[in-house]
């Protein structure tokens, strides 16, 4: 009688130590490496199922001491791995590389060993935050775009000093991931500053565009203002006539400036201003800087006019226009002095 109950009392043990939790939201940025925790109790001969909730669809299993993905489903193959080293002290927790949208959702966690059994469940939610806001003006158009975010995104227009702008773009999908675009019809003859902020979820960017402002300057060095962001300051970049890069700077790192500018530059201020020497009438123009942080871009534009250049040019023309007086002279006296040949061999030849 006593053999017969051994093993009523140990299925009533093992159920004793099965054990259930419902553990929190795990957010999986998508085409990113995520993981999965999940603990238990270490023991001898572990199994471990990891399983997506409520379709049964097998994600990942390990058993006799080595992973067993025969049966895994067709989109998890090549995507998943556990810690196996770290096996023998309880870590069940699954690595899901290349996170995509459709794997949101609930995922659960079996492990058992001599010691017991325990299931988890996790709760994957999936987002492709706004990672950078592209403002940009040509003509009298202005357009804000942002690409590659999930969930769908918001984007709304500001301006300073405020005015009546409403636009939210048009949304393009692909793949389920959105796209955003945005673009705004400038009046003539009013002059504003542009801001356009794209959200999602927890996370949101601006990029504002900054009116042009003049700059004239009567020597051949100058400053150039940047609008600045809150530091730390992520990246700074400074053009000419949106074409050429004068320079970049990334986070905290040394400027570094291209071949054609790198004798201009004097001095990159912690503001961002740009210090340029040895200025002349080449240099003319739109100076654009680009200045970005965590959570906001600023785009700075000046129009600058060397206004000694315009002064070597008047005194090019006096000079031409006194070469031109002493060639006058000269040729005038050169045909008083052919006239006056002239008229001798003339006299010779009557006398």
């Amino acid at each position: 009688m006593p053999l017969t109950k051994c093993p009523v009392f140990a299925l009533v043990l093992s159920t004793f130590l099965t054990t259930f939790n419902r553990g929190g939201a795990e957010v999986c940025l998508i085409m990113q490496s995520c993981i999965l925790p999940c603990s238990f109790k270490p023991g001898n001969d572990a199994v471990i199922h990891w399983i997506e909730d409520p379709d049964k669809t097998p994600v990942h299993s390990y058993y006799y001491n080595q992973d067993q993905v025969a049966h895994q489903g067709p989109r998890y193959r090549g995507r998943t791995s556990l810690f196996k080293d770290q096996i023998s002290r309880g870590n069940a927790s699954l690595l899901l590389r290349r996170t995509e949208v459709q794997d949101k959702g609930t995922y659960k966690c079996y492990t058992s060993t001599t010691t017991g059994n325990r299931e988890l469940f996790i709760s994957i939610d999936v987002e492709a935050p706004v990672r950078e806001v592209n403002i940009q003006k040509k003509e009298n158009i202005i357009t804000c775009s942002s690409e590659g975010i999930y969930p769908a995104p918001k984007l709304t227009w500001s301006t300073d000093p405020p005015s009546n702008v409403t636009d939210e773009g048009e949304l393009e999908t692909v793949q389920q991931i959105y796209n955003v675009k945005s673009s705004l019809v400038l009046s003539d003859g009013v002059a504003l500053d542009y801001s356009c902020t794209i959200s999602n979820g927890r996370r949101a960017r601006t990029a504002s565009w900054y009116k042009p402002t003049s700059i004239n300057v009567s020597n051949s060095e100058t400053t150039i203002p940047c609008k600045a962001t809150d530091p730390p300051r992520t990246r700074l970049v400074w053009t000419f006539n949106q074409s050429q890069v004068i320079l970049n700077q990334t986070g905290d790192s040394p400027y570094t400036a291209s071949e054609r500018w790198e004798k201009l530059v004097k001095a990159v201020l912690e503001s961002g201003d740009l210090t340029l020497q040895h200025l002349s009438s080449d240099h003319d123009g739109m100076y654009t800087c680009e200045q970005s942080n965590d959570e906001e871009t600023r785009i700075t534009n000046s129009v600058l006019r060397i206004e000694n250049s315009s002064a070597r040019i008047e005194e090019l023309l006096d000079v031409l226009n006194g070469l031109n007086s002493v060639f006058f002279n000269i040729i005038q006296q050169q045909e008083d002095l052919d006239k006056g040949n002239e008229e001798m061999q003339n006299l010779n030849h009557k006398t």
